[in-house]
């Protein structure tokens, strides 16, 4: 055997064990990429993306502390803890904006010590539309703790307009009681309210333009606000006329609200404001009878840091529905996210 023979079957075997060894041998899968947090800046601030989706969520919330204290009756004061969780849901598509919200609460209320979780608004958007539990229309008041303009948590179905300089929106709900009192309060299952709003803005000043129709009660309740920028703060001024109880507003037959937010600086508002209520008593049949009651308070607002506030409310009243005047208020500690 010659040295060239002995070179070549040296050089075969070789390459045979080590075919032998590359087709034994392991091979580790590449990584999957890590697709991190995208921000969504499409819909405002604090939506990101949900990874592997186009759909932009946005979570927020607040932790509140706060006790509340009154001149009359046995408890003349109470602490309360609440807590406060958001999702809200945003995404493109062909017929506008698809969207969902959906917010829990909890609290701790003097010897409840809280625990069980209640839906506070649980909806959905598509465009103008909306559907669901939440706020109705008469949630939106004067910007201090004076005022009681009418607000409900419903079932309802809406639809709302956005134009050059105003709004429009018209919707339809499930009403199971009046609006505040609690005799003759509870309605059948298929109670049925319409409301509508109109709002505008027309330089310095803003005004809303809202009604609602109870079905059940055949009453129904009209408001109109207006609200202005005055020297440094905001200037607004409210009225209501209720045709009877129902389930948008049954405090009395009218009433008509003030307020002035004063803002200090950055960091410090105060807001005094009065209401005046008229035909307060309510007879059997659901009709405003005589009294009347009067409300006047303060509220300091204070920002301690970015995301962390405090407010003071002192508030007293004077009504013929009750035998003697009240003070009233709380003060409130809240981190919000």
């Amino acid at each position: 055997m010659n040295i060239k023979s002995l070179l070549l079957g040296s050089a075969a075997a070789v390459a045979a064990v080590s075919g032998a060894q590359a087709a034994d041998a392991i091979v580790a899968a590449s990584p999957e990429p890590v697709e991190y947090v995208r921000v969504c800046d499409a819909f405002g601030t604090g939506y990101f993306y949900i990874p592997g989706t186009e759909t932009c969520l946005k979570i927020g919330g607040y932790v509140r502390f706060q006790t509340d204290w009154q001149s009359n009756g046995d408890d003349n004061w109470n602490a309360r803890t609440r807590g406060y969780l958001s999702f809200q849901t945003k995404s493109d598509t062909e017929y506008g904006a698809l969207g969902s919200f959906i917010a829990l609460r909890t609290w701790a209320d003097g010897d409840y010590a809280g625990g069980s979780v209640e839906i506070d608004e649980a909806y959905l958007t598509l465009g103008g539309f909306t559907a669901g539990y939440k706020y109705n229309y008469w949630d939106a008041g004067l910007s201090g703790e004076t005022d009681n303009l009418g607000s409900n948590r419903i079932n309802t179905i809406a639809y709302d307009y956005t134009g050059a300089g105003f709004k429009a929106g018209v919707a339809v709900d499930e009403l199971t009681k009046l609006y505040s009192r609690t005799t003759t309060s509870v309605y059948d299952n298929d109670g049925v309210g319409i409301e509508g709003q109109i709002s505008g803005t027309f330089g310095p000043i803003s005004a809303t333009l809202l009604g609602g129709y109870d079905f059940h009660a055949d009453e129904g309740s009209v408001r109109l606000m207006a609200t202005a920028d005055v020297g440094p703060g905001t200037f607004g001024v409210a009225g209501v006329y209720s045709s009877g109880a129902n389930a948008y507003y049954d405090v009395s037959e009218w009433t008509v609200a003030v307020q002035y937010a004063a803002k200090i600086n950055d960091k410090f508002t105060i807001t005094p404001g009065f209401q005046y209520w008229d035909k307060i008593g309510l007879d059997a049949s659901g009709d405003f009878n005589g009294g009347d009651a009067w409300k006047a308070g303060v509220t300091l607002d204070y920002k301690i840091v970015e995301g962390l506030t405090t407010k003071v409310s002192v508030q007293y009243t004077d009504s013929d529905a009750v035998s003697d005047n009240v003070w009233s208020g709380f003060v409130r500690l809240q981190r919000t996210f």
